[in-house]
């Protein structure tokens, strides 16, 4: 197929899976905000937000105060914000009108009827349920279209193109969303483990909704080691990093059979697939897991480099 239209595909599945990432970060923001009032103040959630949605530098190019008001509106529909929740849907529509004829009816029908929501709506109105509404429409929106993706595409090209850009941006997002634990600092009265360190965690899990199928996994309470080999090295967990590699290394293998060579992205998918395959997380996370996630969150960049220039150019 044409590699312009591997690359729409490609980035049409990214786009919407940022999205729901997007919404997923505001989620975990509001919930750090709405902590016990003994602990008002003594985080940074919105500015953690915007660090991990890597917009900070633009918004303090607007705003001088960081705080809920102007963070979410910034993420959601920021006119000076090329990455806004708003601009990603948008993005996504107009990569899946220049590849109408690869993708269904189905998958088409949710992007445009998510667009044509997005217009009504005003922002400027926002009540605070009205927020946690449209949060949830935005993951409504990503699993409905990858629904309907894994329901009713044929398993040829636009498919494969479509997952990988699916599980690249899922394992950055997950690995972004895990590490903004670690962009909100404790209080220097608060030990690690203790009541707010719980809250922040739980309130992560059920961002990803994610909180009951831990219980069901480990079956005692929420431990911080815990939930990061829950996001990172645990197969039955979909969001896992391990997960979108298991996956990303099956779609690239069949990518090669069907072109015949193997490349530069089967190389480097199969090092970081074997790197979490043999990583032990209680030394990991007494070790830094804020440092192992950057240096993912890195190889995935790379990863991604080597798709776009192996097969998307």
């Amino acid at each position: 197929m044409l590699a312009r239209t591997a690359d729409n595909l490609f980035w049409l599945s990214r786009y919407v899976e940022r999205a729901e990432s997007l919404a997923r970060i505001l989620d975990v923001a509001l919930r750090l905000a709405t902590l016990p009032s003994a602990y008002a103040g003594t985080s940074n959630e919105w500015e953690s937000a915007l660090e991990i949605a890597c917009c900070r530098d633009a918004f303090f190019r607007e705003h001088e105060v960081a705080n809920q008001e102007n963070v979410t509106r910034f993420i959601i529909c920021g006119a000076n914000n090329p990455a806004s929740i708003r601009a990603t849907i948008e993005i996504a529509r107009h990569n899946a009108r220049a590849v109408r004829t690869a993708i269904t009816t189905e998958m088409w029908e949710v992007l445009n009827e998510a667009w044509n929501e997005m217009q009504r709506l005003k922002f400027d109105s926002f009540t605070h349920k009205d927020l946690t509404r449209f949060l949830a429409f935005v993951r409504e929106v990503s699993l409905r279209f990858d629904g309907a993706a894994y329901r009713t595409m044929l398993r040829s090209d636009p498919y494969w193109f479509q997952r990988l850009g699916t599980f690249i941006e899922r394992a950055d997002n997950t690995a972004r969303l895990l590490d903004v634990k670690y962009h909100v600092v404790l209080p220097d009265h608060e030990r690690v483990g203790g009541g707010l360190d719980y809250f922040q965690w739980s309130s992560l899990l059920r961002a990803v909704s994610a909180l009951n199928s831990y219980h069901l996994i480990y079956r005692e309470g929420i431990k911080p080691w815990l939930v990061a080999d829950f996001l990172i090295l645990r197969t039955e967990q979909p969001r896992a990093l391990i997960s979108a590699y298991a996956n990303l290394d099956q779609v690239l293998d069949t990518l090669a059979e069907r072109y015949g060579r193997q490349g530069p992205s089967q190389r480097q998918v199969r090092r970081t697939y074997a790197g979490l395959q043999n990583l032990d997380i209680e030394p990991l996370f007494q070790q830094g897991l804020h440092e192992f996630l950057e240096t993912f969150i890195n190889d995935n960049n790379a990863l991604g480099a080597a798709i776009t220039e192996q097969y998307l150019q």
